[in-house]
């Protein structure tokens, strides 16, 4: 069975012949090999370019372990080059290549070479990259399947879809496995047995529990405020911990750097300004968010804020949550200024959209209390919001779009509407 990746095909298509070096970041799992060894690949041989001039080599296979060592990768790619036409190297887990960097930027030299590499997060990250190769490499990062790129694989209507993408997440194996079970031990031991030995290892981390429990804080916290000094003084209260404000800085930044999460920032829509903390922090995957928790807190209002959140990522969109300021005047005649949420911000070159989920919205008030923020933002910028419900795309009087959430995750010109 083949998931079509189509945006981030179309990613690698885009950056052909630019002269870097394209690195396919993402989480584990999440298909970073199969995208450049399958979909992209078959895309070259489709557009004509022959077998010979698609140099692959995956590093982490033992019949290629002779090819970690500099000079000897070197001479192979090289002695594979005999013309003048456009080859395709593909290196998988470059980390394993010893001195990768200085080989990278030798094949830089080379005119008729065009470059692909993944590698895993414990030891290829982004800001690595950044650090590395100094404005040579260019990422692509691959998010977990989103719900539309998961109903070409699963076997049941959107609502069964929904049921089971809320509670497994998008990690491409998960929407293969025909149980219930078989998902939950594989999403349980690989967040224990490669994420947190990956993060421990990277970043020689000698408290273990510490950072179990961090990730616990933060996986029940999805959607909500908080800020490193809160989550120290959970630990202080609900764990008797002592843990310092320092450690839970770096640890929530080591979990930053290996995909696991990912933080929105506020935003104060009327001052144009960056608020600072208090924040949000969103799992890049859901099913592993879920998996932490043993599969007992599954708040759907929650997770449904964190999928659409994710969603606007995939579509390349940048993503705060918002506050607005609204000034009343009491009955005693006190002006008084009250700050209003608004759930996301989303920015992408000159296109914004501001953005409100709601699980349901069951009368008139639920309604008027939802869309509170939105009707106190003076631009012009589109205004919505995405219910759970099964509804028509529509605008009120406030010029307010309500969409469902199927026809915001399925369409992406839903927000075009």
């Amino acid at each position: 069975m083949e998931i079509k990746r189509d945006i981030y095909l179309n990613k690698l298509i885009n950056r052909m012949h630019n002269g870097m070096i394209k690195v396919i970041t993402g989480i584990r799992r999440s298909g970073k090999s199969y995208l450049l060894f399958t979909i992209f690949r078959d895309h070259l041989l489709s557009d004509g370019v022959t077998e010979d001039h698609i140099v692959s080599i995956e590093l982490d296979r033992l019949e290629n372990k002779k090819h970690r060592d500099p000079y000897v990768i070197l001479d192979y790619i090289k002695n594979r080059i005999i013309d003048k036409d456009d080859y395709y190297i593909f290196l998988d887990e470059v980390q394993l290549l010893e001195d990768f960097e200085d080989v990278l930027n030798s094949l830089l030299h080379m005119k008729n070479v065009d470059v692909y590499v993944t590698g895993s997060n414990s030891k290829f990250l982004s800001k690595d990259i950044i650090t590395e190769f100094r404005g040579r490499g260019d990422e692509v990062h691959i998010y977990p399947l989103s719900f539309s790129e998961y109903m070409t694989a699963f076997n049941g209507d959107k609502y069964e879809g929904w049921g089971s993408y809320v509670r497994f997440g998008g990690l491409p194996l998960t929407v293969t496995m025909n149980t219930d079970e078989q998902k939950i031990e594989y999403l349980t031991k690989l967040f224990e047995e490669t994420y947190i030995k990956d993060i421990v290892e990277r970043n020689r981390i000698e408290k273990k529990q510490e950072l179990n429990d961090l990730i616990n804080v933060l996986a029940s916290a999805i959607g909500s405020l908080t800020n490193p000094s809160k989550i120290v003084a959970t630990f202080n209260s609900a764990i008797q911990s002592d843990i310092s404000l320092n450690t839970v800085r770096n640890y929530i930044e080591h979990l930053k750097d290996a995909f696991i999460i990912a933080e929105a920032n506020r935003y104060d829509v009327k001052g144009r300004k960056y608020i600072g903390t208090p924040l949000k922090y969103y799992f890049e995957d859901i099913g592993l968010r879920n998996a932490r928790l043993g599969f007992r807190q599954v708040e759907e209002t929650h997770l449904m804020e964190n999928v659409i959140y994710n969603e606007l990522r995939i579509r390349g969109f940048s993503v705060d949550v918002g506050v607005v300021m609204k000034r009343n005047r009491t009955e005693a005649g006190v002006q008084e200024k009250r700050q209003l949420e608004i759930d996301f911000i989303a920015n992408q070159g000159s296109r914004r959209y501001y953005i409100q989920s709601a699980f349901g919205i069951l009368d008139e008030e639920k309604r008027k209390q939802e869309k509170a923020s939105l009707i106190n933002i003076s631009d012009s910028f589109k205004k919505i919001i995405i219910v759970k419900d099964i509804v028509k795309p529509w605008h009120d009087d406030d010029g307010v779009l309500t969409i469902s959430l199927y026809d915001f995750l399925l369409d992406e010109k839903s927000l075009e509407l």
